[in-house]
C-alpha cells in the first residue's frame, strides 16, 4: 500500500506502516491496529487451537486451515465496520457534534429543590406522631 492511494482519514501514518505486524499488513487493516501479541494470537493461536481440537477429535483436520481464515475474515470485517463508523462520524457537521456534546453533559448539581433551603440538618420538620412501643410484660 503506497501513500498515494491511502485515504486521508486512515489512522496509520505511511511511515509507520512498515513497523506494523505482517498479519495486519497482509489484511490491509486501516482502523484496527492490533499489536504483535494480538496478531500472534489471531494467527498462531488459532492454528494451535485448531490442532488441539483436531487431536481431541472434536473437529476434522480441515479446521487447522479454516479457523485462521475465519478469524482473519472477522478481523477484516471489524476493520471495515470501524471504517464505516469513522466515515459516518466525519459527515456529522461540527455544530451537530457540539450540540450532542452539550446534551450529553452530566447535569449534576443543577437541580433546584425548594425544600432544601428551609431544612435544618438533623431536625425533622414534619412527621406523624408515633406512639411509643410497648414492651411485652415479662410476668405473662
Amino acid at each position: 500500500m503506497t501513500g498515494a492511494n491511502r485515504p486521508a482519514w486512515a489512522t496509520i501514518p505511511v511511515d509507520e506502516e512498515r513497523y506494523r505486524p505482517l498479519y495486519a499488513r497482509l489484511l490491509g487493516l486501516r482502523f484496527v491496529n492490533p499489536g504483535g501479541v494480538l496478531c500472534f494470537l489471531f494467527f498462531e493461536g488459532t492454528i494451535a487451537l485448531a490442532v488441539l481440537l483436531a487431536l481431541a477429535e472434536l473437529v476434522t483436520w480441515w479446521a487447522v486451515l479454516v479457523l485462521p481464515v475465519v478469524v482473519a475474515a472477522m478481523v477484516k470485517l471489524n476493520d471495515m465496520v470501524a471504517a464505516i463508523v469513522v466515515r459516518s462520524a466525519a459527515l456529522v457537521p461540527e455544530q451537530e457534534r457540539d450540540r450532542f456534546r452539550r446534551q450529553m453533559e452530566p447535569a449534576v448539581g443543577r437541580a433546584q429543590v425548594e425544600w432544601i433551603s428551609h431544612s435544618v440538618t438533623g431536625v425533622v420538620i414534619a412527621a406523624d406522631s408515633v406512639p411509643p412501643a410497648r414492651r411485652p410484660d415479662p410476668s405473662n
